[in-house]
């Protein structure tokens, strides 16, 4: 099974409540993105060994058995609490690292369908977002409503 390494609390990383403190026996959840459907992360690259839901941080307020988590190549929402479930963060829409890609294409002022290869995360034109209202998505090609400028920068991260 592909995992890949995640970019909150990956390797080595230290939590810390909003004033400052050591996170000492915090707790970080792992959702499916956009949910509160629980998601699985891993302790090695393996991907064969499940971590606990929540992952309670140790006494440094460091992720325990080995300080990594992997986590399968989807979205994932992380929700950071305190040891008594106080919130402290929620980051959500994260993907672990190397596991999208990316297609950049350039607009010709013309042309408003693009190959793609895999799901649609996000597409940007010029470094702007585009709104799902944007485009479509359909048989391993994404068509915009109306055709990208000419010579502007097409990003379509997928993964």
């Amino acid at each position: 099974m592909a995992v890949f390494l995640s970019p909150v609390g990956g390797v080595a990383a230290q939590f810390f409540t909003n004033t400052g403190a050591v996170l000492t026996g915090g707790k970080l959840y792992t959702y499916a993105a956009g949910t509160t459907t629980p998601q699985a992360s891993y302790t090695t690259s393996t991907g064969n060994v499940a971590r606990t839901n929540p992952v309670i941080l140790d006494a440094a307020g460091r992720v325990p058995s080995g300080g990594e988590i992997w986590i399968l190549p989807v979205g994932y929402k992380f929700i950071l609490k305190d040891s008594t479930d106080v919130l402290i963060a929620t980051y959500d829409n994260i993907f672990g690292v190397g596991a999208m890609s990316v297609t950049n294409y350039t607009g010709n002022g013309s042309t408003v369908a693009y190959a793609i290869s895999g799901n649609v995360v996000a597409v940007y034109i010029n470094g702007v977002y585009q709104n799902r209202n944007t485009y479509s998505v359909a048989s391993g090609t994404l068509t915009f409503s109306a055709a990208p400028p000419f010579t502007s920068l097409i990003e379509i991260l997928y993964n």
